[in-house]
């Protein structure tokens, strides 16, 4: 296959999908990492897991698949770094678990490192010349918080307002600080299917009739929209206009002022969903395992209990059981040798054309 085979035409009525080897080829799994994971900023943790000076916090940069090892830390000026995990002397995992120290010490040979990553000390090293230097402090990693929630990217293309500076502004009304993270409520999926398969089923609303029905219920279909961003766009879900469903309550002054939005659908480039509801947050994130495998983990925070079992956000579980069904049989399809290529609904679908235009761009 040649790089036109992933050209995806800009004018949504004459383009087609992207073709069934992207989804079935390890060659394109495997480049993904590099030319757009890696490229990409991804959800880490919020800022409890370093709430206090000295606390450290180690993460892989999606398990299983780009599998980073990271680190999070917060010196002892109150200030959060975010760092290679990996000592610079040999190359041992310096941090294993969360804990509260003074610095960074390797069990391999005994190297140390503040927390802001610059090197201290080293062990039997008194005759090596020209040390230390830069290369043995912990290389620095791009990170950025946005009121509890923490992001960081190994090679960001872009700064991360790039990406999230849509859903920032558009959901400013809501006290994002006061969500709190509910782990009963937040749980891992196994789907049998590649991770772009099942972003692309969350990007257009054109299956909720068919695949969803007590969401359905509960949202205008007709009044579904999506709006289109550089690397995000936004679905909103209107409540059903027999009433009675949860909206939120916009202020004066918003541009959804007056409108009966049920829910915020925000998707980030490549694999992360912010879903807002009245009751709180639920973020999905797509973590690719194998080409036809992906871990879908239900990160949850709430914000008013009271709502939780109302409107678009209330049967979440249910809703992605079906998701999965119909995405796992999609894969089945597709690994057939009986599809290539299909087209898009110019007024249904401009969400996952969105999406194929920039896996097309950054591949």
């Amino acid at each position: 296959m040649n790089e036109n085979s992933f050209y995806i035409d800009s004018d949504i009525s004459l383009a087609e999908t992207m073709p069934a080897e992207f989804y079935t080829d390890d060659k394109y799994f495997e480049i993904s990492k590099e030319k757009i994971f890696s490229k990409s900023w991804q959800f880490v943790s919020d800022t409890e897991s370093v709430k206090v000076p000295g606390q450290i916090f180690p993460f892989y940069m999606l398990e299983n698949f780009l599998n980073t090892p990271l680190i999070l830390t917060r010196d002892i000026n109150d200030k959060l770094h975010c760092l290679s995990n990996v000592c610079t002397h040999r190359g041992n995992i310096l941090v294993e678990g969360s804990s509260i120290e003074k610095n960074l010490r390797c069990r391999y040979h005994g190297r140390r490192f503040g927390l802001d990553g610059k090197f201290i000390s080293m062990p039997e090293f008194e005759e090596v010349k020209n040390f230390p230097s830069e290369k043995d402090d912990l290389p620095e990693i791009p990170f950025y918080v946005w009121d509890k929630f923490l992001f960081a990217s190994l090679n960001p293309i872009a700064p991360l307002h790039e990406f999230f500076g849509e859903m920032f502004s558009r959901i400013s009304f809501l006290p994002v600080n006061e969500f709190l993270y509910d782990a009963p409520k937040s749980k891992d999926y196994l789907v049998k299917a590649h991770w772009a398969l099942y972003c692309e089923n969350y990007l257009e609303g054109f299956h909720i009739p068919y695949v969803h029905n007590s969401l359905n219920e509960k949202l205008d279909y007709s009044g579904y929209t999506t709006e289109l961003f550089r690397f995000s766009n936004l679905q909103i879900g209107h409540a059903n206009k027999k009433g009675g469903e949860e909206c939120f309550k916009i202020p004066e002054g918003h541009s959804d002022h007056g409108k009966n939005i049920s829910a915020y659908y925000f998707w980030i480039f490549p694999n992360i969903m912010f879903n807002f509801y009245p009751w709180g947050l639920s973020i999905n994130i797509v973590k690719p395992i194998k080409k036809d495998l992906t871990k879908v983990s239900f990160i949850s925070y709430v914000y008013d209990e009271s709502k939780l079992n109302e409107g678009a956000g209330s049967a979440l579980d249910k809703v992605e059981r079906e998701d999965e069904a119909i995405v796992e049989n999609v894969q089945r399809g597709i690994n057939s040798g009986l599809y290539n290529r299909g087209r898009y609904s110019v007024n249904r679908e401009t969400g996952t054309h969105h999406f194929h235009r920039l896996i097309s761009e950054f591949l």
